[in-house]
């Protein structure tokens, strides 16, 4: 009987959904709860999770395999496809969020982009920024969390790790595959990598 309840509750969202202008790929897979708001021209990939307290602006795309819960989704915003956006999440309007990317208790600025494979957590970041591939906020040193900053057009190379707490001041570069610890003063470009080291003639060890 609860099975059935839940079944009925599900597709009477989704027939609420569709006669609002909802787009739905394949609806049946789509997953809402019962407080979930969602503006106009939003399209929806099948398998996609909502979570209770999600709202959804306008002319949003939330692509397959994604799941949201108690997050603000603001306009033109995309997601997916397999992101994970968790509790306390803010994205700002024309932000991007891309496929496996798992955001926590942040605020992803006006035209920011996460596009791939990232974690950022406890984290506030500024309009125009690029987070490259790989990048993570390290938010949690076992005992507590710390905020990560990251103001407006800030570029982060791919594969770095941002050491919270910190701040990337506006207009900086973050050079790929970086550990940054240390404030990134206004302008700048921080790189931590270690110089590239080449053996001429190296002849790998055989069986």
């Amino acid at each position: 009987m609860k099975q059935l309840n839940l079944q009925k509750l599900q597709n009477n969202l989704r027939n609420k959904f569709s006669k609002s202008g909802v787009k739905m790929v394949g609806p049946e897979t789509i997953y809402f709860s019962k407080d979930t708001k969602i503006g106009k021209n939003v399209t929806i990939e099948p398998y996609v999770v909502f979570g209770s307290k999600v709202k959804i602006g306008n002319n949003v795309t939330i692509k397959s395999f994604s799941h949201l819960e108690n997050c603000k989704i603001e306009n033109k915003v995309n997601i997916g496809p397999y992101a994970r956006i968790r509790p306390g999440v803010i994205l700002k309007e024309g932000s991007k969020v891309g496929n496996f990317v798992e955001i926590k208790k942040s605020t992803l600025g006006k035209n920011s982009k996460v596009n791939h494979l990232a974690y950022i957590g406890d984290s506030m970041i500024g309009n125009s920024v690029n987070v490259g591939a790989g990048t993570i906020t390290c938010n949690y040193d076992g005992v507590k969390k710390s905020k990560t900053i990251i103001k407006d057009n800030v570029f982060i190379g791919s594969n770095s790790s941002l050491v919270a707490p910190i701040t990337i001041e506006e207009g900086s570069v973050v050079g790929a595959g970086s550990v940054i610890t240390k404030k990134v003063r206004k302008k700048s470009l921080a790189l931590t990598r270690s110089l590239q080291t080449e053996v001429k003639n190296y002849k790998r060890k055989s069986k």
